[in-house]
């Protein structure tokens, strides 16, 4: 469904979550085909901190052995090799990541972040890390 949205000029946001960078090269792939843009986001986060916000609990698991084939614990997951926006969770307010995110949005402009904006977002351009005044 995403990629139909896409192909026909609607901006979408999808969570193309796999383990394996080759799948995810592929989604790149088929989207830009489609004449569409493609922005990939790495959420970056150490395996601690994961394990720290877990409310299940299963990276605590998974680490105890408990829970067999886990990503990121006793089966790999694969960094993206050059992702357009890296996001450092366990560092950056969630502020400055959207701020990121919206900034890379912004300067393809794929879309404009008006005061309006903004205020929805709760934040200014300033808080949301958006200094460049040529977007």
């Amino acid at each position: 469904m995403s990629r139909l949205l896409a192909r026909n000029g609607v901006g979408v946001i999808a969570a193309a979550i796999s383990p394996y960078r080759d799948v995810r090269d592929e989604v790149r792939r088929s989207v830009e085909q489609d004449g569409a843009d493609f922005l990939e986001v790495f959420m970056k986060c150490p395996l601690d901190v994961l394990a720290e916000r877990d409310v299940k609990g299963l990276y605590k698991k998974a680490l105890a052995g408990e829970i067999k084939q886990f990503t990121g614990v006793s089966d790999p997951y694969e960094e993206p090799q050059s992702p357009e926006v890296v996001i450092e969770s366990d560092r950056e307010a969630i502020e400055l990541s959207a701020g990121r995110i919206l900034q890379e949005l912004e300067q393809r402009r794929l879309v404009s972040v008006s005061a309006t904006s903004e205020k929805s977002l709760g934040g200014t351009r300033k808080d949301f890390g958006l200094l460049n005044s040529d977007c």
